[in-house]
């Protein structure tokens, strides 16, 4: 009799497959707390697709990280793997020629979100639209999923880029994913699915055929395409770039899928997704939203307590009255959110520091994630440290960027909603929410470990402003005068 890991090797999908059918109306939950888990989840699920690969990210950069992880679905595509991609047009910045390249593939669709900034379009159109519509060029896709074979997919607060992974030189962030499989299958599968045929939504190659105000025509040629593939598929053969002790830890872990069948939660799960566009609002900066109004209502339904983690903490009137009624109620309201020292984000954290005197003395109680957090070195420590180039400074800032919720230690939240007025009505999000006591007490345990005195200050009695260098601290005094709230 073969073993269940010689099993997941030989038919991966299968062995999900059982995994389902053993747990008819249920979706399997496995928390992906660890960096390394969770970039090793995600290229051995596109080695392993066996059908489709559909792909959502606010980010993907070009650095080590993007690029390899685009030459895994090059050669999933190669194999007769149809994969398709959704990005966000703000922060996007692949060359013009490697994204013609990847959509030329017969098996590659790319689709970009949103493109009036980036992608596409010239100088004088990022200019015009940012003077004609505000509210359009603000509207961003902030979801972040990985679906294959619509039957497993990975969500959460982790973009494809170094630093979500513990790969940066400088800068890294504390982050969490959920893998999920199962019923809620469905719903994520839909979600994808709104935005591929959204209008929004727009293919690659048609921003560059001409047709665009003020934009030339970029075609490659079948020479330019391959020659394309092949510098992908080299870089990612260099033992500087994707090196062998990363190739091993992926090829090991087919002993994910057993693993997955011991510890996944078994649930009911409610996927938490927005329509494209976010809401009907054209010319104001509000409107909330389909997660916006789910997780107030979690909020509402509380009754003892309320668990949150978001990498920014910019409060909206409404949010600020949600959360005042759960305080007078008697609901324990217990945040952490990035210190200054910690954050990547500055206007943020300014409009945060507006607010922070309010929000203790409303009867929040904050903690500010620290720069050097004890539980982030711990884990570098036991990760893949100098297997990847990014990899080798042994000092950087770790900012938190994980978006999670627990409610009465019932109820967790894992997805990519940020407590800010931009995921309550600028931008759209995606999350899980998982109703089961066991998993929400110990996503509740591994907040409050990031609350603890070596990973957080408690603001309410702790320097808030320690360790940071003056010129921050003045951009950050700037920015607080700035009239930027509904954009932050």
């Amino acid at each position: 009799m073969p073993t269940s890991a010689s099993a997941a090797v030989a038919a991966p999908m299968a062995l999900l497959d059982a995994q389902i059918a053993a747990h008819p109306g249920q979706s399997g939950v496995y928390v992906l707390d660890s960096s390394e888990e969770a970039l090793i989840a995600r290229a051995w699920l596109a080695d392993h697709a066996e059908r489709s690969i559909d792909v959502q990210y606010f980010i993907w950069s070009t650095d080590n990280i993007g690029t390899l992880a685009a030459e895994a679905l090059l050669r999933a595509a190669e194999r007769g793997v149809h994969v398709r991609v959704i990005v966000d047009d703000f922060l996007m910045d692949a060359p013009d020629r490697s994204l013609l390249a990847l959509a030329a593939h017969p098996s590659i669709d790319i689709r970009i979100y949103n493109p009036n900034t980036s992608v596409g379009v010239s100088m004088a159109a990022r200019a015009w639209n940012a003077l004609t519509d505000l509210r359009g060029v603000n509207q961003r896709m902030h979801d972040k999923t990985f679906v294959v074979d619509g039957k497993v997919a990975i969500t959460g607060g982790r973009n494809m880029a170094a630093e979500y992974y513990d790969y940066h030189h400088d800068y890294n962030f504390r982050d969490r994913d959920v893998l999920l499989a199962g019923e809620v299958m469905t719903e994520i599968v839909a979600s994808f699915e709104r935005f591929w045929t959204s209008g929004l939504t727009v293919p690659v190659e048609s921003l560059y055929d001409g047709s665009r105000w003020l934009e030339e025509t970029l075609q490659l040629d079948a020479a330019e395409t391959q020659s394309a593939y092949r510098d992908l598929h080299a870089y990612a053969l260099s033992a500087e770039n994707f090196a062998p002790a990363v190739r091993a830890a992926i090829a090991s872990a087919a002993t994910a899928f057993p693993r997955f069948a011991r510890e996944a939660t078994w649930a009911h799960v409610d996927f938490l997704s927005d329509l494209p566009g976010k809401n009907d609002e054209a010319w104001s900066l509000g409107g909330g939203g389909q997660s916006t109004e789910a997780l107030a209502q979690l909020v509402r339904d509380a009754t003892h307590t309320v668990l949150i983690q978001s990498p920014y903490l910019v409060l909206s009137n409404r949010a600020l009255e949600l959360f005042r009624a759960a305080v007078a109620r008697g609901v324990d309201v217990r945040i952490n959110s990035n210190s200054l020292a910690a954050t990547d984000n500055l206007q943020a954290f300014a409009g945060y520091r507006n607010q922070r005197a309010e929000l203790l003395a409303m009867g929040l109680d904050v903690f500010e994630y620290r720069p050097d957090a004890e539980t982030q070195r711990e884990a570098r420590a036991r990760e893949l440290v100098g297997v990847l180039p990014a990899a080798a400074n042994p000092d950087p800032v770790f900012g938190m960027h994980a978006k999670s919720m627990v409610v009465d230690s019932r109820v967790a939240y894992i997805g990519t909603f940020n407590l800010d007025p931009r995921s309550e009505n600028l931008n759209t999000e995606v999350g899980a929410v998982i109703h089961d006591v066991k998993l929400a007490q110990s996503l509740e345990a591994a907040i409050e470990n990031d609350m603890k005195p070596g990973n957080s200050w408690n603001a309410a009695t702790d320097d808030p402003d320690r360790n940071v260098p003056a010129s921050k601290l003045r951009w950050v005094l700037f920015w607080q005068m700035m009239p930027i709230q509904p954009l932050l």
